[in-house]
Parts: C-alpha cells; sequence; structure tokens
C-alpha cells in the first residue's frame, strides 16, 4: 500500500507547450536514489523543493533549494525547462493512472514537447521507445530525458507511462495535444554490458590470468594482419582523371609517407589497448575491451584517481542475432542466452574489480556496488 501521506496525483501539472510523463517505482526505492540517477546523467540537477525524505547534507549532493512544507512534494530539476514532481501516490487525483500493479510511488515529469520524425520502420526498438511515440520521435531535451527514464525505470523496477498530456487535465485547462500513453515496463536483463574504470593497467597476460579462471574458453584477442605497404606505381598514378597536382610534387608526398610509416612500424610499439573474447557457442560471444577512456561516468569526473581519464575494462555480450537483441519482445531463445550471457558478465566485471579496483557502471552508465555483483 501507499505511504498515506503521500498526496494523489493532480490532473494537471503540465501546460500547452509541455510534455507529462509518469514514472512508478516499488516500495523499496529511496528518493536520494532518484537524485544520484539524475545525478548521474544532468549536470544541472538541484531540488527546487527538497521533499521530506531527503536529509540536509545527504551523500548524493543535488544543491537544494528551499524544504518542502506540509503535504507539498519534492521538485528536483534536471535541466532548465525539465522536471521532476513527487513523490505521490501511485493513484491519480478521480482518475486512474493505468499503470501496473505493485507500484508504491510515483513522479510526475514535465518537459519541453520536442518531436520530430516517426520512427524509421524496420529498426530495433529495444526499450520500446518507438512504439510510444509512433507519431513523432522525442527530440533533443526530451530524448534525452526519455531514454533517462526507460534507464531509471530498468534500474529500480518501475514503469513508465509516456506522453501523457491532456489525458486527466481539469475541464477548461489548455493543454498540448493528448498523447499516445503507452505504458512501458523495461526488462532489466536487456542491458547486461558492464563496464569498470580503473587506474590499474593490466597487462594482457595479467587479463587473461585473471579472467581464464572465471572462464576456461577466455582467450587474447590481439591477432593482426601483416600490411603490406601501398600498391606499386602508385606515386605514378594521379588520384582522379584531371588531377592537377605536379608529378614531381605527387612522388615527393608519397616518398614523405612512406618514411613516416616506416618509421611508425619499426619503431617500439606501444600498447593502449587490446581485448579478450569468451566464445559461448550458441549463447554468442563475450568480449573484453581495454583501453584508455577520457570521457567518464559523471560521478567519476573529478576524483583523483580519475582527473586525468581512466582504463576503461568495458565487458560486452555479443549474440549470434543482434536484430533480435534489439526487439522489445525477443524470442524466448535470446532471452534465454542472455540471461546466461550475462551472469558471466557479471562474473568478468568482478574479477576485474578485484584485481584493478575502481567502480563499476551498468550499461547505462549507472554505478553499481562491487558487492553488489
Amino acid at each position: 500500500m501507499p505511504a498515506p501521506q503521500l498526496p494523489l496525483l493532480p490532473r494537471t501539472v503540465a501546460q500547452a507547450h509541455q510534455a507529462r510523463h509518469v514514472l512508478t517505482v516499488p516500495g523499496d526505492v529511496e528518493l536520494d536514489e532518484i537524485e544520484v540517477l539524475a545525478l548521474s546523467r544532468f549536470s544541472a540537477t538541484r531540488w527546487d523543493v527538497v521533499p521530506a525524505g531527503i536529509l540536509p547534507g545527504n551523500v548524493a549532493g543535488a544543491p537544494q533549494g528551499r524544504r518542502a512544507q506540509g503535504n507539498e512534494v519534492g521538485v528536483l530539476r534536471v535541466s532548465r525547462h525539465a522536471v521532476i514532481n513527487g513523490p505521490y501516490q501511485p493513484v491519480g487525483d478521480g482518475f486512474d493512472l493505468g499503470m501496473p500493479p505493485g507500484a508504491a510511488m510515483a513522479f510526475d515529469v514535465v518537459c519541453h514537447r520536442e518531436r520530430g520524425e516517426p520512427p524509421f520502420p524496420g529498426g530495433g526498438d529495444r526499450d520500446g521507445i518507438g512504439r510510444a511515440f509512433a507519431q513523432g520521435m522525442p527530440e533533443r531535451e526530451e530524448r534525452r530525458l526519455i531514454e533517462w527514464l526507460v534507464a531509471v525505470a530498468r534500474r529500480l523496477g518501475g514503469s513508465l507511462r509516456l506522453d501523457v498530456g491532456g489525458f486527466w487535465d481539469a475541464p477548461g485547462v489548455p493543454t498540448a495535444p493528448r498523447g499516445a500513453g503507452i505504458v512501458l515496463t523495461p526488462d532489466a536483463g536487456a542491458a547486461i554490458d558492464m563496464t569498470v574504470y580503473s587506474d590499474v593497467w593490466l597487462d594482457p597476460q595479467a587479463a587473461y590470468a585473471i579472467l581464464h579462471k572465471v572462464h576456461p574458453r577466455t582467450r587474447l584477442h590481439m591477432e593482426g594482419k601483416e600490411w603490406g605497404g601501398p600498391p606499386q606505381g602508385i606515386a605514378d598514378k594521379p588520384l582522379y582523371p584531371g588531377d592537377p597536382l605536379d608529378p614531381e610534387l605527387r612522388k615527393r608526398i608519397h616518398a614523405a609517407a612512406d618514411d613516416y610509416d616506416i618509421k611508425a612500424l619499426t619503431g617500439p610499439r606501444v600498447l593502449d589497448g587490446y581485448g579478450l573474447v569468451v566464445e559461448l557457442d550458441v549463447d554468442g560471444i563475450v568480449s573484453i575491451e581495454i583501453s584508455g577512456e577520457e570521457k567518464l561516468p559523471r560521478l567519476l569526473r573529478g576524483l583523483p584517481w580519475a582527473e586525468q581519464g581512466a582504463v576503461r575494462y568495458w565487458v560486452h555480450w555479443a549474440p549470434h542475432d543482434l536484430a533480435e537483441s534489439q526487439q522489445e519482445f525477443p524470442a524466448m531463445e535470446l532471452r534465454v542466452a542472455r540471461k546466461r550471457a550475462a551472469e558471466l558478465v557479471v562474473r568478468l566485471a568482478a574479477a576485474i574489480h578485484d584485481a584493478a579496483g575502481g567502480e563499476v557502471a551498468d550499461e547505462d552508465g549507472f554505478l553499481v556496488d562491487p558487492a553488489d555483483l
């Protein structure tokens, strides 16, 4: 049952130019989890109105405005034009939300309505966004917000009802065009890739020794292909018919390029990335790609060990049927393979973290407690 002190979801919160979306979450979700997930994606996140469930000086760290009074809900601003109001009871004030059962809190999400063309026919729609916006896909800020809401619902076990503008507004209130109001319950099993960020570089043999213990089919994937250089006589040919470049100048340019290539190929090799693979027969392939990375999840930026970037260990599943994996409701065979691969992805990420330390992020860029792996 929803907490009795929470107010009912109101009929009207959006203006005519705005879009409205609803997020519901189960009872084991804390308010600061919503805040942390917003901070993970949006740099402008701040509380305009701090709800009763957020304590002063909490660890999440979003700037805080005034405290909510009485039965007032919080207002979490994630950008100039996008706010998350709540929490409310998952019950409308005189209307039915039309959401799946099991929710304990609801959040009213309001942003500018920005729509473009319908989804490309025949493309993948793993998260159902194309189905929810069949008349015109969200763009720019609304698109970023929708993708974040899907990731949040997937992470917290929640549901969304997207594009509900005009659904429950009181009579006489000007609204945007009535939306589709499609309900999505993102599948937590659809996003299984994980990334470990660390300041420790494991050389290929060390990584192989660690991950081979996790799965005996692990192998280094560093094979290259010898390059024989440019085709003979290419310096004597014009780039295209009528090329005005002087033939002698063309030869000097090619000679300089050859000298540069020879110097690079005969000099000491600098390893800036490598990979390992685990072949899983009918379940596809899990790859582990190791490289330097400067673009880190927002919550890692500014940490002393990550000021200059970090080493990125990306553990990625590649199914045999990529097109099927991008369907919102894939075949049972794909789901079974994905579940088995997900278990391996977690074990590989845990082994890397045990050896290299750092932080772990899920496929949506949200940090994961290593203890939960």
